[in-house]
């Protein structure tokens, strides 16, 4: 009677229970054919960054929104995939897509804590709705989730499943997959974790923000010791296992990767590169790009321009500080580290509030790093701005927002972020590959690209290419011009009347072109202009690559008037040094794909393989050997305390010294730098090519070129070296005594007492049009 009373009162509930079941299958086979196909598992493409890299390998860039580093399951540690599958999924191996236990026990779970507080997805389901669902909680997205379980279990290994998971799962910081993550967290590969990390990562996928050792460490501990406690009860560890790693103090990394220092501009020129050639997919698809890019040459570049700009910012001293924050009462740490928060910081210039100065010592808090004290040599630099002679605005006083700066030494001083700008750049001249590139300062202040991007006049740098027009027109190495004033009316100059001056306004009257170039005379360069003519100049210099709309055909070219960037210079200068070919400069050497097979690759033109031949290989021995003589007895011979004879180059300034260069190489290298304001005016006084730029090419080409032996290039056929009088410029008689000069064998001049002009026919008929100027 009992049982029966039992049957009638469950009746209701088992036909309930079976019409369930069966609308549910009914469902299930109406709605697996219109599953989605599992090609996105089977051809798994997940969106992997762009990743720069040197020529020997070293990351210099990423780019991309989502950050991830896939990995094979044979790869992955086993207490890490243990740490996974206690954490998120204990029964992975033995069900097939949905845990049956795992959801009655959720259920009982939820019920006993009167609501929703354990889910039942297995690790199949996380695959399912990461790939193919969206993440709204309704039971219809929860069925088809069951379903596309069940789906891919048929089609996939369980660690075929392990492994999607593992590449796919997002834990939180842009961080797709384990192994990014591991990467981002702690700055290890995922073999180099300890029981601990491995920990702390498997509990993310629960909830990536709220687990985030970074901005949750208190969270992230706890969630580290559930998913240890449950590898405990799995046995996955022992209790000696779970006790060290629960006490053992986790470093987590909270800056951003470090790449190749200084590299970030040529790593955005990739970006752009790439994005040109794949548009959003350069982003997606994983590719590898190797550059050109030489580890030993970019730090050396970069370390060259940052002391080259710290020097010429130190020469003009300390402008005061860059503003004032209200320090009234008493001021927490926290305070001062939010007062900072807004400070764009710079590696070597850090950002740091004054709490107490007088001209004994400084008390700072620096942005990220506590309090200490400067004292001494440390506040040299800033000396006469912590009297009271000083205005307020200007003083260092408490509230002040100031610089510090570690020094070599490893001692702390107070400095300034240098408002004045450069540029450095270095190729191989043979292929043009670009073994150097700092466009700026600093990246993260400035993206332009002073490199690429900024067009400044060249000065005096641009000479050795109407130097080599005058060569092509018979002037030699030995033709006398006149070094003296001289005026221009508005017609000959393009625009308005011109009186050039010689720097430092000293005149040396008749004299050859070798000591000319050397010492930079303006007025000798103007008339060797004058000679062969402006609109030759102009056509000739196309030949080097540059832009004739950008130096229009007057006597001003002679002088660098132009517009050209350090890229086209050193563009320029390669012809000279590789015997007269035009390379084109290039900064991607191959371009991988995710799989690693090489997609492009390079296949530069190379001096004397392909390359066109610009000028004649005599012309470009001759100017090197007068560009040597800069170096050795002219302008740039500060740069001889490198000890090498194989130099060559020419400094550059402009007029109210408003751009400084030097450009200059080496027969394997050619490197320019340039120094100067975004908004151009004066870097200040005597601060000349010579003064400002050139020592930032010694710095580079002497760290580069340490162990590289010396090499000169040789004598071409068809050059005679001959002795000449430094007087007349005319061959000494016998060959006997004066100075050994280099000539095209057509243009040997006359010896001594011979009625005619050095050079050959063309030039002693442009002499002649203007002998009266030029002689």
């Amino acid at each position: 009677m009992l049982n029966r009373w039992w049957l009638y009162l469950l009746s209701p509930f088992l036909l309930v229970a079976l019409l369930g079941t069966f609308l549910a299958g009914f469902t299930a086979v109406l709605a697996y054919p219109n599953l989605p196909t599992l090609e996105a598992l089977t051809d798994y493409q997940p969106k992997v960054p762009l990743r720069v890299y040197s020529a020997e390998g070293i990351q210099i860039g990423e780019f991309g929104e989502e950050r991830r580093a896939l990995v094979r399951i044979d790869a992955v540690p086993v207490k890490m995939l243990q740490a996974i599958i206690a954490a998120e999924d204990e029964r992975f191996y033995r069900h097939k897509g949905v845990d049956y236990i795992g959801v009655l026990r959720a259920a009982y779970s939820n019920f006993a804590a009167g609501g929703t507080r354990q889910g039942a997805s297995t690790i199949t389901m996380q695959v399912a709705r990461n790939f193919f669902l969206s993440k709204e909680k309704t039971l219809m997205r929860k069925f088809n989730e069951a379903l596309l379980a069940f789906k891919i279990e048929h089609s996939l290994s369980k660690d075929e499943i392990l492994q999607l998971y593992i590449n796919q799962i997002y834990l939180g910081q842009r961080a797709y997959g384990f192994a990014a993550a591991a990467q981002i967290y702690f700055g290890k590969n995922l073999e180099h974790l300890n029981l601990a990390e491995m920990a702390v990562l498997a509990g993310l996928p629960k909830a990536p923000s709220t687990f985030n050792p970074v901005v949750n460490p208190e969270r992230s501990k706890l969630r580290q010791r559930y998913v240890l406690r449950r590898m405990l009860e799995l046995g996955y560890v022992t209790q000696e296992d779970y006790d060290e790693a629960t006490t053992q103090v986790i470093a987590v990394t909270r800056e951003q990767k470090q790449y190749l220092a200084g590299a970030d501009y040529i790593a955005e020129m990739v970006r752009q590169a790439m994005f040109e050639r794949y548009h959003d997919d350069a982003y997606a698809k994983g590719f590898k790009v190797f550059t050109t890019l030489r580890k030993s040459h970019q730090e050396a570049a970069y370390a060259a321009l940052r002391d080259g700009v710290d020097a010429h910012d130190k020469r003009h001293g300390y402008r005061g500080p860059e503003g004032f924050f209200d320090l009234s009462g008493q001021i927490a740490d926290e305070n001062l580290e939010e007062m900072l928060q807004d400070q764009v910081e710079n590696v070597d210039f850090r950002a740091a509030i004054v709490l107490e100065a007088n001209q004994r010592f400084v008390k700072i808090y620096r942005k990220g790093g506590g309090l200490f004290e400067i004292a001494g040599d440390g506040l040299s630099f800033v000396q006469k701005f912590l009297g009271s002679q000083v205005a307020p605005n200007q003083r260092i006083r408490r509230g002040a927002l100031v610089r510090v700066h570690k020094t070599p030494n490893g001692n702390w001083e107070v400095a300034q972020l240098p408002a004045v700008e450069a540029a450095l750049v270095a190729i191989n001249p043979w292929d043009g590959a670009i073994l150097s590139l700092v466009g700026g300062f600093d990246f993260n202040l400035s993206q332009f690209n002073h490199v690429t991007q900024a067009f400044r006049q060249p000065g005096s740098c641009f000479k050795p290419f109407i130097y080599s027009a005058a060569l092509e027109k018979g002037f030699t190495p030995a033709t006398i011009v006149q070094d003296a004033p001289i005026t221009f009316d508005a017609e000959q100059t393009g625009s308005k009347s011109w009186e050039p001056k010689n720097y430092e306004d000293e005149y040396a009257g008749p004299m050859r072109l070798r000591p000319a170039l050397a010492k930079s005379k303006n007025m000798v360069s103007i008339r060797v202009l004058q000679a062969i003519g402006p609109q030759y100049a102009q056509d000739y210099i196309t030949r080097f690559g540059f832009d004739p709309e950008l130096h229009p055909p007057y006597l001003t070219l002679a002088l660098g008037a132009g517009s050209a960037t350090p890229l086209q210079l050193v563009a320029g200068y390669a012809v000279f040094a590789n015997g007269g070919y035009k390379v084109k400069p290039y900064f991607i050497d191959r371009i991988e794909d995710a799989r690693g097979a090489t997609i492009v690759r390079a296949k530069p033109l190379r001096a004397g393989e392909g390359a066109q031949r610009v000028i004649d290989v005599r012309n470009a021995f001759i100017m090197g050997s007068l560009m040597q003589d800069v170096i050795r007895v002219g302008t740039g011979s500060r740069a001889m305390q490198l000890g090498r004879n194989d130099l060559a180059g020419k400094t550059g300034t402009t007029n109210d010294l408003v751009d400084a260069w030097f450009s200059g190489y080496q027969r394997n290298l050619v490197a320019v730098s340039w120094i100067g304001f975004d908004n151009p005016h004066t870097l200040g006084k005597n601060e000349t090519g010579a003064q400002a730029a050139l020592p930032i090419w010694m710095n580079y080409m002497g760290k580069v070129l340490k162990n590289v032996p010396e090499e000169l290039s040789p004598v071409p056929e068809g050059v005679v070296a001959t002795n000449i009088d430094p007087d007349t410029g005319l061959r000494t008689p016998g060959n006997k005594g004066g100075l050994l000069e280099y000539f095209f064998q057509e243009s040997v001049p006359a010896e001594v007492g011979a009625d005619n002009p050095p050079g050959g026919t063309d030039a002693a008929e442009a002499i002649d049009k203007i002998k009266d100027q030029i002689l």
